[in-house]
């Protein structure tokens, strides 16, 4: 750890004594100035904490990155003592005061997260290559994205600064963590304990320390940027060349998967001219015998790409860097890297369903019930043949809208184009032709589907056979999207 166990008592009290934390720094600061903190725009918090007392000092210290007096640092930070602050690193000397020498972030209601110090409140100083990244945005994606229901065993590989583990520990029995970075792993052990959870850390690469064990919930965020395989952080960097780490997570979540389990990790994937990209990323998980669902929630093009993870490192600008680097994607034939969520499950069965999607759309959160929700959809369609989902009875889901873009002609308004589209949940669109939105009318739980079909198909002059053989790939469509729900369910 990065204090002895008696300094994390120490300083956990002095958090919780002085209000450090995110409901006690809200309401020191008011709702605008908390808004502006968010946006790094520090003016108003500033003004409301230039008293001196502890809480403020805490804020000014380690929220606003400001320098302060030793004097009031010692008093803020009591009972734990500034020499072991400084030894800790939990502070440094700088000019005439103390300045934060790691980033402590209040977090959630009452949690607190140990990190480095991100590169936007040191400008001009590169980062550590070991540099442990505090809360960011992939962070919140993968928080927000896991399946929270209670499991046995948890594994967060490549742990960091231990955030996903710390959200592991409310609905796990037992959490382990692994990192490559033994100073992360300091961190992440400080971070558990001034929380006072107890994780299992281990040190290695990947699912190197915990080769032949099996769990029930797997997550990570892995250094995933998409390169030559350069590596100078170990954060973002894995060392594989190109996109391979998602590759190989997704072959060895079969040995790391109790049955039942769940593994869930971001990735970043290529997309190269002249592939189709989900094809492309569905060969990961060939020969794995797991249902996997991964989803695309953002592509960007080389440049772009190249210059934000440069510039997350807080390197000057390189030309011959970034050269290079481009040059690796143009000699791939890289045209863009997608973002996204990795969502694998060990369902023993023979057949597993395996779906690679864009979902750009903004989803109800949290992601994690909607992930929950479409396994929980596979297991139903998984078991049931057309002839059985046919004597369902289906109900279109609770506020599902129909919109329709029409043309005015000779005629009065003529109807071009008819969507299905979910207010909630997932949010998908779909264009439906008339007989699937007279299905999709009709089901209000009352008729089995069977019957449903026979009264369209007389309606339509069409065998009912026919009828029922067509409808049974395009109800488990619609059952797998959410747009209609089994009675039963």
């Amino acid at each position: 750890m990065l204090l002895s166990p008696a300094g994390v008592d120490a300083l956990r009290t002095a958090l919780t004594r002085t209000g450090f934390t995110s409901h006690g720094i809200a309401e020191r600061l008011g709702a605008q100035a908390t808004a502006a903190v968010a946006r790094n725009d520090y003016r108003a918090a500033l003004l409301a904490t230039g008293d001196g007392d502890p809480l403020g000092t805490l804020i000014r210290l380690f929220i606003c990155a400001q320098t302060e007096s030793e004097v009031a640092v010692t008093a803020a930070l009591a009972p734990l003592s500034l020499a072991e602050a400084l030894a800790g690193g939990l502070v440094e000397r700088y000019g005439d005061g103390l300045r934060a020498g790691i980033d402590l972030e209040p977090y959630g209601e009452d949690w607190w997260v140990l990190a480095d110090v991100p590169a936007s409140a040191r400008p001009g100083r590169p980062l550590h290559a070991e540099h442990v990244l505090g809360v960011g945005g992939a962070t919140h994606t993968l928080i927000g994205a896991t399946m929270r229901r209670p499991v046995d065993t948890a594994l967060d590989l490549g742990t960091g600064s231990g955030i996903q583990a710390l959200h592991l520990g409310t609905h796990a029995r037992s959490v382990t963590a692994t990192d490559l970075s033994e100073r992360a792993l300091r961190f992440a052990a400080t971070t558990a304990a001034l929380n006072g959870q107890d994780w299992e850390l281990l040190r290695g690469d990947l699912v190197a320390p915990v080769a032949g064990r099996r769990f029930d919930l797997v997550v990570s965020n892995p250094p995933f940027v998409v390169g030559p395989g350069t590596t100078t952080h170990v954060y973002r960097d894995s060392g594989r060349v190109g996109d391979a780490i998602g590759a190989e997570l997704a072959a060895a979540a079969p040995g790391l998967l109790t049955e039942g389990g769940t593994m869930q990790y971001l990735a970043n994937w290529v997309h190269v001219a002249g592939e189709e990209w989900d094809e492309r990323v569905a060969g990961w998980f060939a020969g794995t015998d797991l249902d996997a669902w991964v989803i695309q929630r953002e592509v960007a093009d080389p440049m772009a790409y190249v210059d934000l993870w440069l510039t997350d490192v807080g390197e000057t600008a390189d030309p011959q860097r970034m050269a290079a680097w481009l040059d690796w994607f143009d000699a791939h034939k890289v045209e863009g890297i997608g973002f996204g969520i990795v969502s694998l499950r060990r369902s023993g069965h023979a057949d597993p369903v395996v779906r690679v999607e864009d979902l750009r759309q903004r989803v109800q959160p949290p992601l994690g019930d909607q992930v929950a929700a479409w396994f929980d959809r596979q297991d139903f369609l998984r078991v049931r043949d057309t002839e059985a989902l046919l004597a369902e009875r289906y109900r279109a889901a609770e506020g599902l809208q129909l919109r329709q873009e029409a043309t005015m002609g000779d005629e009065g308004w003529g109807v071009n184009r008819q969507v299905l589209a979910m207010p909630h949940g997932l949010r998908w669109t779909e264009e439906i032709d008339p007989l699937v939105l007279a299905l999709v009318g009709g089901a209000d739980g009352r008729l089995p589907l069977r019957d449903q079909l026979a009264l369209l198909a007389a309606a339509h002059d069409v065998e009912p056979d026919e009828m029922a053989e067509a409808a049974g790939p395009i109800v488990a469509h619609l059952v797998e999207r959410g747009f209609i729900e089994p009675v039963s369910a």
